[in-house]
Formats: structure tokens, C-alpha cells, sequence
């Protein structure tokens, strides 16, 4: 069998898309005579390109999700990359080529990647998919790394076993915020808001809800880092069922870094609610955007002054409360 020729390709929620020629590839038997009758030094003219369509090359299998994807903000070409259940992993040229990271750390399953923005060599990894469905693996806390991912070192939350969001205050590399969804499968854990001030050597609960409430989302102003917004989500897997929701779900907000916490009742709906996404837009951070999913009242929400009121603009998506809730603001408007 050839090998298969990998001429281009694009990131999609379950894995990578390539576009390829070859035997056994699904793909034009024309387009790949012709590219051996060229020869493997041939320019890929149109007639060649138009015979190449588009194939998964994996992560192909239930747990190959990408769960979370970083870019340093230095060079556009270099991306931290995190698999569900396949490491954590690096390029340098743009997705040309990949390195995995990971391979000695305690952990396969990845939930949250994040760069320092005063340092992007520094990378704080957390472990454990965010997500609920059964075939969800779980992480050992979170790493650090200094030297833009090659060498690692465990800072700690060892039972959250599901980290979902990292925020790093921009003022400050030593203060980093962790937003654990907590255990899967059993309540407990450590699992809410966790700050550092010291860089990971020490945590403390910012914000606590229940042994079966963590935080699924964080967001932090960037223009007034003391100010963090958080979406709690009430979760529990059982062999025959999966709760997704409850009273416990909801907005939470702070404008002291962490140290008070109010939940936000203003315009949101009143009924039990599952999984919430959260963002605030770069341009005005006065504005804040939320996707609910509620028994009663799920859409995308929008408040403009900071969170303290909510007014709904649009109704239902958000998909299943197990699966995916990220929201991204256009940073130009």
C-alpha cells in the first residue's frame, strides 16, 4: 500500500480533516495516477488538487476529541493542542508537523491548556476532559511548564479530575485562576474556582458551591482582571443516567479577584439550568455573553454592564448539556 501523501488540513471538534491520495483512502484513482505518472516531484496543478478530497485521519475514535486549542500570541504559527484522550500536543510551523508534549506526565486526558500572557513560554496544562459523556477519562491536577512544553511539573488539584478552564491574571504570573468541573462519576473532589497568588505552590477555593456543583467555565476581564465570571454546572454520571442540571447551575460573578462571589439572577431564567458558556468581548468588557441551557428559557444571553443584568437574544442551541458550550467574541468589533 502507498503512503498516504497529506497535502492539507483543518482542526474540527472530533479530530483533524486531511485532504489525501492514495490506495485505500477513499479517494479519486484518477488523482493518484496521475500524481504517479508525474512523478513525486510534480507541482499539484488543479486537475490534481480537484481529485483530492477531504478525510479524517484522526482522531477518528469516541474519546479522539480536541478539547481545547491555545495560540501564543508571539507567533501565529506555533499552537498547544489538547486531546482528549491522546496528550497534549505542539506545532511550530503552523500544523505542518506535531510533537506530542506529554508523553511523562501522570495524565493522557486533557481539558485545558492556557499561556502566561506576560511569558507565553509559560504553559499551564489542566487535565480531564470537561465534558460528560461515558467515555470521559479523568486527570491527576494541573501542570506547569516554563520552557514552552518541554518539561513539566504537577502544581497541585490532584482530585479535581476535570479541568475545564485556566485564566492567568495578565498584571501577574503568579496569579492564575483554575475552574474545575470536579468528578465525573462521585461526588467531592476539588472542584469550584481555585486562585494562586504564588505561582501554583499554593491553592485556594475561591469559590465553592457543592459536593456535586463545579465550574465549567471561567472568564476574566481583560481590561480589569479582578473581574471573573463563572458558570456553575450541577452534574453527576451514574451507569444509567446522566444528571446534567439543576438549581445549583448558574452565573456567578467577582470584582475582587475571588475573594466575594454573587450569583447573577437578573434576566436569566429562573427554571433549572444545565450547562452555560461564558465570554466577554475584548473590545467593550462592560459586555458579557452567555449560552444557556435551561429546562425553561435556553438561548444566548447578552448583559452590558457587566453581568449584573441579562437580556435574551436568541432562543434554544446550545446543544446537549454533556457536549461542548464555548462561546468567542471577534476581538476587532
Amino acid at each position: 500500500m502507498k503512503l498516504f501523501r497529506l497535502v492539507t488540513f483543518v482542526f474540527v471538534s472530533v479530530g483533524i480533516l486531511a485532504m489525501t491520495a492514495g490506495e485505500g483512502a477513499g479517494t479519486s484513482a484518477e488523482a493518484t495516477a496521475m500524481w504517479d505518472d508525474q512523478g513525486p516531484g510534480a507541482d499539484l496543478t488543479s486537475d490534481l488538487a480537484g481529485g483530492l478530497p477531504f478525510r479524517c485521519v484522526g482522531p477518528a475514535l469516541t474519546s479522539g476529541r480536541i478539547s481545547a486549542i491555545t495560540i501564543d500570541p508571539r507567533d501565529s504559527k506555533v499552537w498547544y493542542v489538547c486531546a482528549a484522550a491522546g496528550g497534549m500536543w505542539k506545532t511550530s510551523d503552523g500544523g505542518t508537523s506535531f510533537k506530542c508534549m506529554t508523553d511523562n506526565i501522570g495524565s493522557f486526558c486533557m481539558g485545558s491548556v492556557a499561556l502566561d500572557p506576560k511569558n507565553p513560554d509559560i504553559v499551564w496544562l489542566g487535565t480531564g476532559e470537561q465534558q460528560s459523556q461515558r467515555s470521559v477519562d479523568f486527570g491527576d491536577g494541573i501542570y506547569k511548564s516554563m520552557d514552552g512544553g518541554k518539561t513539566w511539573k504537577n502544581m497541585g488539584l490532584v482530585t479535581s479530575e476535570h479541568i475545564a478552564r485556566i485564566r492567568i491574571d495578565p498584571r501577574n504570573t503568579d496569579v492564575v485562576y483554575v475552574a474545575s468541573v470536579g468528578p465525573l462519576w462521585n461526588g467531592g473532589g476539588e472542584r469550584g474556582v481555585y486562585k494562586t497568588t504564588d505561582g501554583g505552590k499554593t491553592w485556594k477555593a475561591s469559590l465553592t458551591i457543592s459536593e456535586n456543583t463545579g465550574v465549567v467555565d471561567l472568564v476574566i476581564d481583560s481590561q480589569n482582571p479582578d473581574n471573573l465570571y463563572a458558570a456553575a454546572f450541577q452534574r453527576r454520571r451514574h451507569t444509567g443516567c446522566c444528571i446534567s442540571g439543576g438549581p445549583e447551575s448558574g452565573i456567578y460573578r467577582t470584582h475582587d479577584g475571588g475573594t466575594t462571589w454573587t450569583k447573577i439572577t437578573k434576566g436569566i431564567p429562573t427554571s433549572n439550568m444545565g450547562r452555560i458558556a461564558l465570554e466577554i468581548s475584548p473590545q467593550n468588557t462592560n459586555t458579557v455573553y452567555a449560552q444557556i441551557s435551561a429546562m425553561q428559557g435556553s438561548g444566548f444571553y447578552r448583559s452590558d454592564d457587566k453581568g449584573v443584568t441579562w437580556a435574551q437574544t436568541s432562543t434554544g442551541g446550545g446543544g446537549a448539556n454533556m457536549y461542548y458550550g464555548d462561546i468567542y467574541a471577534d476581538p476587532h468589533k
